[in-house]
């Protein structure tokens, strides 16, 4: 197929997949001449992993670059690279660590020993979450109460998620669930507790009578 059907197959604008091509998240077409490319099913695919990355996902146009670009590094497995891209979407902030943020630190290492996790040292969402953590401290929110309990409905909802991975097809369909997962699956988690928060909340919300 040529752009223009590569664009009304995917749904992505021409513009916005010669865009996508020029910052290296979709790989080129074969050239047919001089002045045509064919693209086939697998650039519609890589196409509706970016646009879910970027739009629902909610990463910028590098972070999804690199996160493509990790999910196939030389000489590592499918699972290796997935778990590298998987890595590059957590960033933990990159200045030099306070007392608050060491402190937090160790929390969270205390946290991930009292649990059991095998979490290898080198992963960054071990930064992320000391940096929220320091960060809630700072600003005199009390968190202790409510760490377990997130800690302990994120670990049922990874086995879960882990399960339904497993049962992919392939090792590629399987890294590229991997990371779909990861992107989507904050931004679902994080609507789902928006929703929840405000049914909790309206148990608390006196509703003025219709006749008063």
């Amino acid at each position: 197929m040529r752009i223009a059907e590569l664009s009304k197959v995917s749904g992505v604008p021409a513009p916005t997949i010669k865009y996508y091509m020029r910052e290296g998240l979709l790989f080129p077409g074969e050239r047919t001449s001089p002045n045509q490319m064919q693209y086939d099913d697998s650039h519609v695919r890589r196409l509706k992993l970016v646009r879910a990355l970027i739009e629902v996902g909610g990463l910028s146009v590098a972070a999804t670059r690199e996160v493509l670009d990790k999910m196939h590094t030389p000489g590592m497995t499918v699972l290796e690279s997935a778990g590298k891209a998987q890595f590059a979407m957590s960033r933990p902030p990159a200045a030099e660590p306070d007392e608050t943020q060491l402190a937090a630190a160790q929390q969270v290492r205390d946290l991930i020993a009292k649990r059991g996790w095998q979490v290898r040292e080198t992963n960054p969402a071990r930064g992320t979450l000391a940096a929220v953590l320091a960060t809630l401290g700072k600003l005199g929110q009390e968190y202790w109460d409510l760490l377990d309990d997130y800690a302990e409905l994120t670990e049922r909802i990874a086995a879960k998620e882990i399960d339904t991975l497993l049962r992919q097809p392939n090792a590629e369909s399987l890294a590229e669930a991997l990371v779909v997962w990861t992107a989507l699956g904050d931004a679902m988690f994080s609507a789902l507790r928006r929703l929840a928060h405000e049914d909790a909340a309206s148990a608390y919300i006196t509703t003025p009578s219709p006749t008063s």
